[in-house]
Formats: C-alpha cells, structure tokens, sequence
C-alpha cells in the first residue's frame, strides 16, 4: 500500500475547503470541452460545407494537441510555476472556445478546437495539485474523484452540448464551452494554491515540436489518403517525413538529459505491454465512438441509419460513460478471481464483442445502446489496470514519468481512432455524395475488430514473453498491488519529486 510524505495541512480556509470542488469542475469542464466536436461532426460538415473526413478534424485536432499538450504541460508544472501553467493553459482554452464558437468558418473552428485540446493537459495539474495540497487521505479520495470525472464528464457534455446545439445553433455549443471555460478559469485563479517552493525542471522543447510535427504527418496522411490517393508521391513524402520525424523524436528523447517522455521505462515488459494496449485500445474505442454517433445520425432516406438528432446521438454515448465508471468496481473483483494478467485480454475481449454487436444488429436505437454499454465495460476495465501494471513495475523515481507516457499514448490512439474512422467511411463516399455507404461502417467495424483482436493477442503474449526475465513471483506481486490500487484509486500513479509511493518492500521488488 503506498504512502506519501507531505507537509502538514493547511489551516481549513474558505479558499483550502473550495480547492477540491473546484479542481473537479475543472476536470469535468476539460472532459466536455475535449468531446464538444464529436456528436456534431455530421452537423458540421453541413453548416460548413466540407465533408465528413475533414468535418472529423474538428474532434481528431483536439486529442492530437492533448497528446503534445499532457507532456508539455506536466513538465511545466513539475515545479515552481503549476499555478501560472494552470492558469495560462485554461486561458487558452477559453480563447480556443470563443474561436470555435465564433462563425468564422472551418479553418477558425479547427484552430478553436485546437486550442481547447490544450485543455486535455489540464487534468494532470489538478491531480497533481490535489496530490500536493491535501493530506494523505483527502488526496486520494479527491485524485479518485477527479479520475472518474474525466470520463463521466464526456458521458455529461455529449448530450448537454447536443441539445443546445440543436436548440440554438451549432456554435450555440462551442459558447456554451467559452461559458464554462471562463467560469472554469475564474474560480481557479481564486483558489489554486502556489506551488513556487517546488525546484524547476528544464523543457524539452526540441521534444516537443518534433512530437508534434511527427503525429500531425502520420495524422495527415491518414485522414487525407482517399483524397490525396494512396499511391500520390505527396501522400508517401510526407508519410516518409513523419516516420523520419518520429525517429529523430525517439533518438532525442534517448539522448538528452531531461527528455519530455522518458521513453527508458519501455525496457519494462509490463510497461510496455501497457503501453500498446493504451495506444492500440484508445484507435479501437475512437472509432467505434465516432462510427456510432455518425450512424444514428444518418438519415433513413439513405437505405441505414437511424435519422436521430444529435441530442440522441450524444446520449447514445451517454451508456459508456457509466458503465466505464462501474467498471472501476467490476476490475477487483475480476483480479481475485483471475489475475490481472488475465484483465487486459479480458478487457479487450469484451471490447471486441461490442463490435460484433455493432456489425450484426445497429437497426434500432436501443441496440446501439447495449453496444456502448458493452464498450465502456471493455474499455474501462482495459484502461483500469494500465496504471497499476506501470506503477507495480518500475521504480519510484520513473512512475510519473511512465504513467505520463501512457496518457499520451491514449491521446494517441484517441486521434488516430478519430482520423481513422474520417478516412475509411471518405472512401466508401461515392463521388458527388456527403454520406458514405453502409459498407463503409461494415469495413470500418471489421477494421476495429481486428485491432482488438490484435491487441488481445499482445497483451497475452508480449508479457508471457518477458516472464523468464522477472520471474512468476513478479506478475503474483503486480496482481496484489493492483488490486489494491484499484480499490484505492490512482492516487498513487503521479508522485511529485518530494514524495515516496513505494513502501521499501515494493521498491526492492
């Protein structure tokens, strides 16, 4: 069980007791600000006039800065200026929003969503905040809370922004974001506490732009392949650049003393099979996402779909949301039953069976909601096990650092789900037409079925594969400790510089 070394409480003042509520309104505020474009994809591709594959950038730009972003802002606020970091990056968020709320066409609303996918750094901050300025016990039931506000969030903002939209205008959503935003940025400039006693770390800046460069070209060339051609010289020079990028990314990060993701900790078989599962999970649960919100809203005329409105769309979504959360309670149980070995492929086995539901019954509303249902149990009791494999198997000093990664690897996976499911239904779009074809989604679930198949497969084999190495005993240990972390909530998965999350037994393991 882990247990922390931090100051002493603070008197309880007004502005101490307001700190907790607070940092969750500003976890629940980034969730729905980072999924305000996904059940409006259809409504902006036609308000806009572009296609549903660049209407899909309007989600995809969000969680490709978020993956950039985490990194950046973690580094930033992993010392003296957390507070101003906080701060600034809510701003911008809020600029972001007013820009996207603003009819100035589709380039401005991109750059809008842009900005807010800043926002999705944020969530860090606040954990670490909380981690930092409460005592041992209040801060992890608040970390534990702020967790499960990121994704109720979503669940949350889907339906609430739909209806405004609907009632008032596409970018009547996008002001509702600007609203909340701004509350958001007001209330922690009253109560987030200084952090200016705690020693600053340098930013990889060189890091982070090649990071960025290389996602937006592999990104790129995803979604624009229908439209460029597979085979243009265009779409393979700049397929070539990310991948050169990319590499160029990983040497540096290897080199350079303080990297912006500590890419070391992957010689860790457990870690690294978290990490792929992060990374190939996020593509599965991206595109069964975008591929259900854009299939109910499809009209009837079309020969499929369901013709609702992108209120019913959002709350579709709304079944993932709570079962994800119930799921936090479904992986303990299924720890002491099994392993948490086991977890992983279980996980993804349930995701997979969401699929197939998908590709044999998606005719009536109430079916596409047991389908999310199912999702959110497969993923959420994917994503719950992540971080207490990483924590349970690297050292102390290396736990943010690792955890961090994976978080951005989810982002990852996030946008390339998103762009992946923008380019497959382009290329089932006939010349001429807005809509693509049924066999489209049916391709594109095939597409997701053999991801989570394939993700199955890894987290069964890729640690096998490393236990001669750390022994039996090893994956023993890792399934106590994380099912006590779960029981506990990952309170444990982000330590600061000043803290001790290992007992030393642990540690010597």
């Amino acid at each position: 069980m882990a247990t922390y070394l931090q100051a002493p409480a603070a008197q309880p003042t007004l502005r101490h007791r307001a700190l907790v509520p607070v940092l969750v309104f500003l976890g629940m505020v980034v969730a729905v600000i980072s999924s305000l474009g996904a059940p409006l994809v259809p409504t902006i591709a036609q308000v806009d006039h572009v296609s549903l594959a660049d209407a899909q950038w309007s989600l995809t730009i969000t969680m490709l800065v978020g993956a950039v972003a985490t990194p950046v802002l973690g580094r930033l606020g992993d010392g003296p200026r957390r507070r101003t970091v906080t701060l600034v990056a809510a701003a911008v968020v809020v600029l972001g929003s007013v820009l996207a709320a603003l009819p100035l066409g589709f380039g401005w609303l991109v750059v809008g969503r842009g900005l807010q996918g800043i926002g999705l750094g944020l969530t860090p901050l606040a954990i670490a905040t909380a981690r930092d300025s409460l005592p041992a016990e209040r801060s992890r039931s608040a970390v534990a809370l702020l967790s499960i506000t990121t994704v109720a969030g979503v669940g949350l903002g889907y339906p609430i922004t739909g209806l405004i939209a609907q009632s008032f205008g596409i970018h009547a959503g996008f002001w509702f974001g600007a609203v909340i935003s701004g509350l958001a940025l007001l209330l922690a400039a009253l109560v987030l506490p200084s952090t200016t006693h705690r020693a600053a770390r340098p930013l990889d800046g060189l890091g982070a732009v090649l990071l960025g460069l290389a996602l937006t070209g592999l990104l790129l060339v995803l979604s624009e392949g229908e439209t460029w051609g597979w085979a243009s010289g265009r779409l393979w020079a700049v397929a070539a650049a990310a991948v050169l990028l990319l590499g160029c990314w990983v040497r540096h990060e290897l080199r350079t003393e303080h990297p912006l993701v500590e890419l070391r900790a992957l010689k860790h078989r457990v870690v690294l099979t978290a990490d792929v599962a992060g990374l190939v999970a996020g593509v599965g649960m991206y595109l069964l996402m975008s591929l259900v919100i854009r299939y109910v809203q499809t009209p009837t005329a079309t020969g499929y779909g369901l013709g609702e409105s992108v209120v019913v769309a959002g709350l579709v979504l709304l079944p993932f949301s709570v079962v994800s959360v119930l799921s936090s309670k479904v992986v303990p149980l299924l720890i002491r039953r099994t392993s948490t070995a086991l977890v992983l492929p279980l996980g993804c086995a349930v995701s997979l069976v969401s699929v197939l539901v998908f590709l044999g019954a998606r005719d009536q509303l109430w079916e596409l909601l047991v389908v999310m249902a199912i999702a959110g149990l497969g993923v959420g009791c994917t994503f719950a096990v992540m971080p207490g494999l990483i924590v349970s198997s690297v050292p102390a000093h290396e736990v943010g650092s690792a955890v961090s990664f994976n978080q951005v690897l989810r982002y990852v996976g996030y946008s390339t789900g998103s762009a992946l499911c923008g380019a497959v239904l382009q290329a089932h779009t006939a010349p001429g037409q807005l809509l693509p074809t049924n066999a489209g989604y049916t391709f594109a679930a095939l597409i997701s079925c053999a991801v989570w198949v394939a993700i199955g497969v890894v987290t069964i084999v890729l640690p096998r594969r490393g236990a001669g190495a750390v022994g039996h005993a090893t994956v023993d240990h890792v399934a106590v400790d994380e099912e006590l972390m779960v029981d506990e909530s990952i309170a444990d998965i982000a330590p600061g510089e000043d803290e001790v999350p290992f007992t030393s037994a642990r540690a010597e393991r």
